[in-house]
């Protein structure tokens, strides 16, 4: 059972959106934890959400660790599967409690008071694609499914299924 939570197919496609999606979230959490990239890290970030939005301590953190750690799951490739629910999570949340209220489209021309959700059903589209295919040809989740294969784990698998792991 757990080998299928590893499970991902010789994919470089997967691969490439993998990282990209997980840098673009590494990026983010970044600015909320460290302060890198013009983020007001996380004091600042806290202070934001707890303060300024109203969402509770918990689910501010959780949104946070989310971003960060879930983008270094997704760069380096490991439990991929559960860093992009995690990431899936957040953004349908951002979604529901905030940016729905904008509608579709980003804020590039400062016409509206927030941001649409475009980026966030672009994160979400992708965060499922790894949820479903896994991380891709070269991941950290692929080697521990190998090792996991070749160890005689009860959820390895025969024939083709197997040889396209």
């Amino acid at each position: 059972m757990i080998s299928r939570l590893f499970k991902t197919e010789a994919d470089l496609t997967l691969t490439a959106l993998r990282v990209v999606l997980g840098g673009v979230f590494f990026a983010h959490g970044a600015q909320k934890v460290l302060g890198w990239f013009g983020g007001y890290g996380l004091a600042g970030t806290m202070g934001a959400f707890t303060h300024q939005m109203g969402i509770p301590a918990v689910f501010a953190a959780l949104a946070i660790a989310s971003e960060f750690l879930g983008g270094i799951g997704l760069v380096a490739g490991v439990l991929s599967r559960v860093a992009a629910l995690a990431i899936a999570i957040e953004m349908a949340v951002a979604v529901a409690l905030v940016h729905v209220h904008y509608g579709f489209f980003m804020n590039w021309f400062g016409n509206q008071k927030g941001e649409g959700f475009e980026y966030h059903l672009l994160a979400i589209v992708l965060a499922a694609a790894v949820m479903v295919k896994g991380a891709g040809a070269f991941s950290l989740d692929r080697v521990v499914y190998r090792f996991l294969a070749e160890s005689g784990t009860p959820a390895k698998e025969s024939g083709a299924a197997a040889t396209r792991a």
